[in-house]
């Protein structure tokens, strides 16, 4: 079974908590579980962001500023950091999971708020549901800048449910 197949429901244990747990602290272990999250969401691995902290209703990822990343204006372009709040937000809540649990982005709001240059940091502070009753949770996602400047402010829809199966 690939991690694409066990990240929607098809194991019952908490994949992306078992992977950080194991990975993360190993030299270079950070590096391997954020490619590993980008083979299971290929669309997600385009921007090359890695997760650096991890825990149960915490992420914090960082996203290196490059040519691939920028648009014509030479900043980060807007779907990159989309993609960056998604991610971030995402494995924050993965991570805080119950293992019969699973969920969906049902809805993606977010609000730009300074030009994006250099590396951005997206951090989220989540809730961490404690069964996998279907209900709807806000997480919310903050992307600063090197100097600590909010550039960009998300909120993501995200619907927890049991994994089918």
């Amino acid at each position: 079974m690939d991690l694409g197949s066990m990240l929607s429901g098809g194991s019952k244990q908490n994949v992306v908590r078992d992977a950080w747990d194991r990975l993360s602290p190993w030299p270079g272990g950070k590096r391997l579980f954020s490619r590993l999250i980008g083979q299971a969401a290929p669309y997600t691995g385009t921007i090359g962001a890695r997760v650096e902290e991890l825990r149960r209703g915490h992420a914090r990822v960082v996203l290196h500023d490059r040519r691939a990343v920028r648009n014509h204006l030479q900043s980060v372009h807007a779907v990159a950091l989309v993609n960056l709040a998604e991610l971030t937000g995402n494995v924050a809540l993965a991570y805080s999971l119950p293992d019969d649990a699973r969920f969906i982005v049902a809805g993606l709001s977010i609000e730009y708020l300074k030009k994006s240059r250099g590396t951005i940091t997206g951090t989220c502070d989540c809730p961490t549901p404690d069964t996998s009753e279907r209900c709807e949770y806000p997480v919310e996602v903050v992307m600063r800048d090197a100097a600590g400047d909010i550039v960009a402010k998300a909120t993501l829809r995200s619907l927890v449910g049991p994994k089918k199966g």
